[in-house]
């Protein structure tokens, strides 16, 4: 049986001094509840940490509060069951449905990175091994629980939480939690309150302490249109004949831009050349849209143009026949920041052709092929090769789908008073320092940016 401890331990296990692998474990005296539990992406000494031994014992966490399906926050859910967690994953139904999707995708990229590897003899490990397989995925998927958004959940007799809209995504949630006197929010992800697509955060609720993400904590979003933008950067590479290759998040960029795509198309801002999304995952989430229509912004007549702006690519055949094409055409194809999945193999065709166009649309973490692309390398590294980077390389500034830091700063001065004390998380240092110093100099708050695996004892407010 185990001892109660009267405090309550918070201990940052991902996302400290890095914008991926987010992990709060939370140590009630009763209950270990573990707030996301994402993979480390990026630098290879951050990737090392996924096959590192957990720094806690699964077996003895005993459940999941999933804030939303990004593999940065979920991806390793599958790996952490695999290794004895048995209880619950609580999320709302619209992550549910997502990680259906994403998890599974992972499992099969990992599996596909590690056939290609022994195939060409390109690992240090023989053999070399997916981090978890498809069938750890469909187990871990076992394990989820949807539940309500905006409805209390408890989760023992002292212990509860609440999932409230955070944008971002679709299902994408922050979540409050009540235990011992006192509450804890977890951001996980906040979208913008303008966002094209989704329908703006949630206000929160009073906090004795929050944890709150950073990406863009130290910077704000250009005041332009993101279709405007998006305009601008494809009508002079389509003038010359380019082949456009978008590495996009396969759930929310991908769909985001199609509908751009299709709009600049339907007001003669570009020609009607064609357009393949080549990601079965980013066709599969995007049904969901009319699933979910209440937490976005899209009418009927959106979600069929987003549904009609592009040709559909299923199989790895019909993948490999867009690299023996000319352009003028536009493949939009996941993963986001390249790390993984069919992109880089249009990459390995399109990258050496200077009339071509690479064109980033999020967050590029430092380390990964898209962070490399950004900084202007001229080669990246694909499957054990180095090949030169002649395509022009652009990134997108207006369309991320994460508040900005005014826009965070703005969602915090809803709060009805001061936390007692706010963690700044998940984004690198610079971005993480320059929002602590913004809220302890506009808001006077308590701030701390923690480190990687640092314990901090939480106590209730007294009185």
């Amino acid at each position: 049986m185990r001892a109660i401890s009267n405090s309550v331990r918070l201990s940052f296990y991902g996302a400290a001094g890095t914008v991926t692998g987010s992990r709060y474990l939370l140590e009630t005296g009763e209950q270990r509840i573990l707030v996301d539990c994402g993979l480390f992406q990026g630098y290879k000494q951050l990737r090392l940490r996924n096959w590192a031994a957990l720094p806690f014992d699964a077996r003895a966490v005993d459940a999941v509060i999933l804030t939303h399906a990004h593999i940065d926050h979920s991806g390793f859910l599958p790996a952490l069951t695999r290794e004895g967690f048995r209880g619950p994953i609580y999320c709302s139904e619209g992550t549910l449905e997502l990680c259906k999707i994403l998890l599974p995708d992972s499992a099969h990229l990992q599996e596909e990175d590690a056939r290609f590897a022994n195939r060409h003899g390109i690992s240090k490990h023989k053999p070399a091994l997916p981090l978890y397989t498809q069938n750890d995925a469909l187990a871990c998927l076992q394990q989820f629980q949807a539940v309500p958004i905006d409805r209390t959940t408890a989760l023992s007799a002292s212990t509860s939480f609440t999932l409230r809209h955070a944008g971002h995504l679709l299902g994408a949630c922050f979540a409050r939690l009540e235990c011992r006197g006192l509450s804890v929010t977890f951001t996980g992800d906040l979208g913008r309150p303008n966002d094209p697509i989704l329908q703006p955060p949630a206000d929160p609720s009073a906090t004795d302490y929050l944890v709150c993400e950073s990406t863009y904590g130290d910077r704000t979003h250009p005041a332009v249109e993101p279709e405007v933008e998006l305009g601008r950067c494809l009508a002079p590479a389509i003038a010359r004949g380019a082949v456009v290759v978008v590495p996009a998040f396969a759930i929310g960029r991908a769909q985001t831009l199609l509908l751009h795509i299709a709009r600049l198309k339907h007001k003669g801002a570009l020609p009607d050349i064609p357009v393949y999304l080549d990601s079965p995952m980013a066709i599969d989430a995007s049904g969901l849209y009319r699933r979910f229509m209440h937490e976005h912004r899209l009418s009927a007549a959106d979600y069929d143009l987003l549904c009609h702006a592009a040709s559909f690519i299923n199989t790895a055949e019909q993948s490999k026949s867009l690299d023996r094409r000319t352009g003028p055409m536009i493949i939009v194809s996941a993963s986001g920041m390249a790390t993984g999945g069919r992109v880089i193999h249009h990459l390995k065709s399109f990258l050496g052709d200077e009339r071509n166009l690479i064109l980033l649309t999020g967050f590029q973490a430092p380390g990964t092929r898209g962070g490399s692309l950004a900084s202007g390398a001229s080669t990246v590294r694909i499957h054990g090769e180095d090949f030169p980077v002649r395509a022009e390389v652009r990134q997108l500034q207006a369309g991320s789908s994460h508040a900005d830091a005014n826009e965070i700063l703005a969602w915090m001065g809803k709060l009805p008073k001061p936390p007692r004390q706010t963690f700044i998380t998940h984004g690198e240092p610079s971005a993480s320092d320059a929002l602590r110093q913004r809220i302890e100099r506009q808001l006077g708050w308590s701030t701390l940016v923690p480190e990687y695996r640092q314990t901090v004892e939480l106590t209730p407010p007294s009185g």
